[in-house]
């Protein structure tokens, strides 16, 4: 059963801005805070923000702070990410995330989203 779909990836320039968009099962959104991981090429995947289940908390990697913004909206079951003043570095598949727990720090993840796609051109 398929519980998390992203979508919204692409190819943009440097300095630009996309929106990520993460569809989840009712059961999943109201069961679980939200993040997002991604992925670059030859790397380990890496925590991106999270936000609490009742979109009051979040918490941002060190990397995107300022640029990126979690949100989540009840009545479509949804949680996006805005990304702007995006770099190459960010380049990678992005993964939508229901966290197991959610710390100050960091989601522990319990399943992910098969990931979208987000390629930054300089």
């Amino acid at each position: 059963q398929v519980q998390l779909v992203e979508s919204g990836g692409g190819l943009v320039q440097a300095g630009d801005s996309l929106r990520l968009s993460c569809a989840a099962s009712e059961r999943t959104f109201k069961s679980y805070p939200m993040g997002w991981f991604r992925q670059a090429p030859g790397k380990e995947r890496e925590f991106v923000v999270a936000v609490s289940w009742s979109g009051g908390s979040t918490v941002y990697a060190d990397s995107v702070k300022g640029r990126f913004t979690i949100s989540r909206d009840s009545a479509k079951n949804t949680v996006y990410l805005q990304m702007n003043s995006l770099k190459p570095e960010d380049t990678a598949v992005y993964y939508c995330a229901a966290c197991l727990t959610m710390t100050s720090e960091r989601c522990r993840p319990a399943f992910f989203g098969q990931g979208t796609q987000v390629t930054v051109s300089s």
